[in-house]
C-alpha cells in the first residue's frame, strides 16, 4: 500500500511538471510566435524571405527605401541611397541580422499567428515601416567613406532621433553580390552594422573621458599648465606625443590633443576614478537602440602599470569604443548632461511596445552633471573654432574632438571625430570612423562634415552653407 502511495505521488508531480511546462510552452508560443517568424530559417514560409509580401519602409520624408512592386521586393532607385542603408533596411537575404526587414519581418509581412502567412492580402495587416533617416545625409556620408570600412552616426539630441547611419563596407541590394574565397577580403565585415555591433580602438577621442574626470576630481584643472617636449618617460617607458607643444593649458592640450597632458592626469587620477568616470559615462554599457543592443566599449586598467594607465587616458591601451556610444556621449554633453535614447523607427505602434524597445524621446541617466557638461562644451567648441577653425561644417557652431587610434601591427590607425553642433535649428551630435583611415582630422573629418551639413539641411537648419 506504501509502495503504491509512492508511486501515485510520484506520477502526480509528473504530470504536474508535464501541465506546468506544456503552459509555459503555450505561453511562450502565444506571446513570442512573430519571433519564430523573424528567424532566418523560416524565410521559406512565405517564399525568399518573404519580403514579396511585405509592406513599404520609408524614411522620415516619406522616400521609398524598400516595397514591394509585382511580387518582387525592390529598392531605392537611386544606388548610393540603396547601398547608404543596407544595414539599416536591409536585402531579401536576411543576412543582416539587426535591419529593419530581418527583426521585423513578421511585422512587414502581415504575419498572422493562426493563418500565418496564408491571409489573402486584402485581410492581412501589413505594416509600413517609416524610420527617422534622412535619405540624403546617409547618401553624403557613404559617398564620403567610400570603400574604406567605417561608420557614420548622426541623431538628434534632443529628440533622439537618428538622421545617419551608415556602415561601410556595403553593396548594392538590389544586386547582392556572390561572396567567394576570392573576393572574401573586399567584403570582410559586409554583414555587420558597424555603428552597432562593432568597438574600434579610440585615440584621442577618449580624452573627453579623461578631461570630464579631471574636471571633477582636480580643483585647479582649468588653471593649470602642462609642458610637453613630445615626449615623457612615465613608469618606466615613454609617452610620445605628435608634437612639442611646450606649456599649455588643459584647454589646449584638447585642442592639440596633446598626449602628454593627458597622460599625466589619468595617472594622478588614478585606476578607481579614471574607471569610475568610463562607467559613468557608459563605457562598458549597452544600449538599445529601436530593439537592437549596441556593442559594448572597453576600459580595464586592474592589471596595467603606470605607463599602461597614462596611455589608457590618451586612448590607447586596450580602450575600445563603439561609434553609437561615442554620439550617445557627445548628444549628453549638448544637452546638459541629459540622454536622450536614439531610435531610429519613428512609430510607437503595440508591436515595437510589445517587443520592448526603449520609446521615442525616454530619459537615461545623466553621462556628467551639467557643470562638466558645460565646461567639455567649451573645451570641444574651442578646438574648432580656435584650432582647427570655423570655416568647417558649412557655417554650423560645432564643437568636437578628433582621434587618431594607434592599431599597431603596421597597420594605418583608425581615424575618428566626434561631436555636437549648438545652434538651436540643429541639435545634433555625431561620431564617425574610419577604420585603419589615418589621422582623425584629415580622414574622418570629411566625412562628419558632409553628413552633418546634409543633415542640418534636412532640418531646415537657417544658415548653412
Amino acid at each position: 500500500m506504501k509502495r503504491t502511495l509512492q508511486r501515485s505521488w510520484f506520477i502526480f508531480f509528473v504530470a504536474l511538471a508535464f501541465l506546468v511546462g506544456l503552459g509555459y510552452f503555450t505561453f511562450l508560443l502565444l506571446t513570442h510566435n512573430s519571433d519564430w517568424i523573424d528567424q532566418a530559417y523560416n524565410g521559406h514560409i512565405s517564399g525568399s524571405g518573404g519580403l514579396e509580401q511585405a509592406g513599404s519602409v520609408y524614411d522620415r520624408n516619406g522616400t521609398i527605401l524598400a516595397q514591394t512592386v509585382d511580387g518582387e521586393r525592390v529598392y531605392n532607385e537611386d544606388e548610393g541611397i540603396r547601398t547608404a542603408l543596407l544595414h539599416t533596411v536591409g536585402d531579401n537575404s536576411l543576412n543582416i541580422s539587426t535591419a529593419v526587414q530581418s527583426m521585423y519581418r513578421s511585422e512587414l509581412i502581415g504575419y498572422n499567428f493562426i493563418w500565418g502567412v496564408g491571409l489573402p492580402d486584402s485581410l492581412k495587416i501589413k505594416n509600413d515601416i517609416k524610420l527617422t533617416v534622412d535619405a540624403e545625409t546617409c547618401k553624403a556620408a557613404y559617398e564620403q567613406l567610400g570603400d574604406r570600412s567605417g561608420a557614420c552616426v548622426i541623431y538628434n539630441y534632443k529628440t533622439g532621433e537618428i538622421l545617419c547611419s551608415v556602415s561601410t563596407r556595403s553593396y548594392d541590394p538590389q544586386a547582392p553580390p556572390e561572396i567567394t574565397e576570392d573576393n572574401a577580403d573586399e567584403y570582410e565585415g559586409v554583414y555587420l552594422d558597424h555603428v552597432l555591433s562593432s568597438s574600434y580602438i579610440p585615440g584621442s577621442i577618449y580624452k573627453i573621458v579623461t578631461c570630464a574626470s579631471a574636471i571633477e576630481n582636480i580643483p585647479d584643472y582649468d588653471t593649470r599648465v602642462f609642458h610637453c617636449e613630445g615626449s615623457k618617460n612615465i613608469g618606466g617607458s615613454e609617452v610620445t606625443c605628435m608634437d612639442v607643444h611646450g606649456d599649455i593649458t588643459l584647454k589646449e592640450a584638447m585642442a592639440c590633443s596633446c598626449n602628454i597632458a593627458f597622460a599625466e592626469l589619468a595617472v594622478e587620477l588614478g585606476k578607481d576614478k579614471m574607471t569610475e568616470m568610463s562607467e559613468k559615462m557608459g563605457i562598458s554599457s549597452s544600449y538599445k537602440i529601436s530593439g537592437v543592443e549596441t556593442t559594448k566599449g572597453h576600459y580595464d586598467v586592474t592589471q596595467a602599470n603606470e605607463n599602461q594607465l597614462a596611455w589608457s587616458g590618451v586612448g590607447q591601451y586596450d580602450d575600445l569604443v563603439n561609434p553609437m556610444q561615442m554620439a550617445i556621449i557627445c548628444g549628453s554633453i549638448a544637452n546638459g548632461g541629459k540622454t536622450k535614447t536614439p531610435y531610429i523607427m519613428d512609430d510607437t505602434t503595440s508591436f515595437f511596445t510589445k517587443l520592448g524597445i526603449t520609446l521615442p524621446g525616454t530619459e537615461e541617466d545623466d553621462l556628467v552633471n551639467s557643470e562638466t557638461a558645460e565646461k567639455l562644451k567649451e573645451y570641444m567648441r574651442y578646438t574648432i573654432s580656435d584650432y582647427y577653425g570655423d570655416y568647417l561644417f558649412g557655417g554650423l557652431t560645432v564643437c568636437a574632438k578628433t582621434g587618431t587610434g594607434e592599431t599597431g601591427e603596421g597597420k594605418e590607425p583608425n581615424a575618428w571625430m566626434v561631436g555636437f553642433c549648438i545652434d538651436d535649428d540643429c541639435p545634433l551630435a555625431f561620431a564617425c570612423v574610419v577604420e585603419h583611415g589615418g589621422i582623425g582630422f584629415s580622414n574622418a573629418g570629411p566625412v562628419a562634415e558632409a553628413a552633418m551639413i546634409q543633415a542640418a539641411r534636412s532640418l531646415g537648419a537657417s544658415e548653412v552653407e
